[in-house]
């Protein structure tokens, strides 16, 4: 993960980000409004040896005496004992939490601090602390007890009233508040990227499937109610990207082009019936014939989305009830051959597979430059691959936030296990926001314009 990565991720999210920063913010203020001002005073005493003969020597073990001393005194600044000499003994637990002594280093200075979030209380506490420290030890380093003691505490700085809290610190707490609300979101984000394994990017998509994307379809809010390019006179984003998998799809396999291309996804609702629908009316506008079958015998869209009759068709044709030129219908200028799905039958997977749906197969490719079949989704039922298996290739519809790599996977290993050729997929649906940031958006700003045709009743995509 490099630095680009993270700027992408960061502004794709930037309002989980922004939200993030004013609950941090918030709760900062909060705590810094609900924290009680607190004081530190603090004194400071010398450790000192007694030096009763006045010699070199002498003072110099005094010296060394204080030195080895004075850590041990440290820990007595706050021991029971002491504390309660100078608090009430209900108070002496809470007192010792706010006693901090230090030793100053490369010296034989002690400094006591005392917390409290009275100023006064917290001096007249440290300097208390002082006078019956020093007491103390001249009580506990008496070798006997008329003799004199051979440590002395001199109390060097008495404690003063602060003038300033040490806490809370508003300006700080801010800033921690900024830091750790941006150091959980991203994390959180990074996580939730990495946790996420829905197909988001087309090289995503080409690594997974191990083919090419030969196009990004973006999404429209109407494209739902309006799921035709043939509106606005085709002049919109969508209409484009789809002239763009046109493209594509001519040039894949120059000396083995295919005419008979299913068109299936991994499962339902990820806008394989729609891109079958469009992709042949832009391969018609081209000067292409085309014909759309309707290869789905469980769930036909076709129907619904060209506004056409749909009671008769492939099942009839393969049963022997009619004759093929009598149930293609033709749609639109210039025209587009269409072979409805008909009844739907008990038996679809063994339609599919007959000697008569190869036959019909050889019949349309000889009549056709191209045959563009819509298929069932391929994980839930064996009719795609059926159909994969017995025309030229297979495009692979994947939607955007929604297909899973793993799903990717198991479609493209089971067409691998029959032959299957895949010329290539397709990213559906696709966020403008996230097609600027993966570069593949198109933005030419077409104006609105009327329709050529009225708007057919059009279902959610399958």
């Amino acid at each position: 993960m490099d630095l680009l990565y993270y700027v992408r991720l960061a502004r794709r999210n930037w309002l989980l980000i922004l939200l993030s920063l004013v609950i941090g913010v918030t709760a900062a203020v909060m705590v810094t409004a609900n924290t009680p001002p607190t004081y530190v005073a603090s004194t400071s005493m010398l450790v000192s040896g007694h030096d009763k003969e006045g010699s070199l020597s002498t003072a110099y073990q005094a010296g060394m005496l204080s030195a080895q001393r004075v850590q041990s005194y440290a820990t007595l600044l706050s021991s029971r004992r002491l504390v309660s000499e100078v608090v009430a003994p209900e108070d002496v637990r809470r007192v010792q939490g706010n006693i901090t002594a230090e030793v100053v280093p490369g010296t034989v200075l002690l400094r006591a601090s005392v917390t409290d979030t009275d100023p006064a209380r917290a001096a007249q506490l440290a300097n208390t602390l002082g006078a019956r420290f020093t007491d103390l030890i001249d009580r506990i380093e008496r070798p006997t007890p008329k003799s004199h003691s051979t440590i002395k505490i001199t109390v060097v700085d008495q404690a003063e009233v602060p003038q300033a809290p040490v806490s809370p610190r508003p300006t700080m707490n801010v800033l921690f508040g900024v830091l750790i609300s941006l150091l959980v979101a991203l994390a959180a984000l990074v996580l939730r990227d990495r946790l996420d394994t829905t197909v988001k990017s087309s090289h995503t998509l080409q690594q997974t499937s191990g083919s090419s994307t030969l196009g990004i379809i973006g999404y429209e809010r109407d494209a739902r109610r309006n799921p035709l390019i043939v509106r606005r006179k085709g002049r919109s984003s969508r209409a484009e990207a789809f002239r763009s998998l046109r493209t594509n799809l001519q040039f894949i396999g120059v000396d083995r082009q295919p005419k008979s291309l299913v068109i299936t996804s991994c499962l339902p609702n990820e806008g394989k019936s729609s891109t079958s629908s469009n992709l042949a009316i832009t391969l018609a506008q081209a000067g292409w014939r085309v014909i759309l079958v309707d290869g789905d015998l469980r769930r036909p869209r076709i129907p619904d989305y060209l506004g056409i009759e749909g009671g008769v068709g492939l099942t009839d044709v393969l049963i022997g009830r009619a004759r093929l030129g009598e149930v293609v219908q033709t749609w639109g200028e210039p025209r587009l051959h269409v072979l409805p799905s008909g009844q739907i039958p008990p038996n679809p997977s063994e339609l599919l597979a007959s000697q008569g749906m190869r036959q019909l197969l050889d019949q349309l490719t000889a009549e056709y430059d191209m045959v563009i079949i819509d298929a069932p989704p391929l994980l839930p039922v064996t009719d795609a691959a059926t159909l994969s298996a017995v025309c030229d290739g297979t495009m692979l519809v994947a939607r955007y936030g929604k297909t899973r790599q793993e799903h990717i996977q198991r479609g493209t290993e089971l067409l691998a296990s029959i032959n299957a050729r895949v010329v290539g997929t397709v990213l559906n649906f696709v966020p403008a926001k996230a097609s600027r940031y993966d570069g593949y958006g198109y933005g030419y700003g077409y104006d609105s314009a009327p329709e050529d045709v009225p708007p057919v009743k059009a279902p959610a995509a399958v």
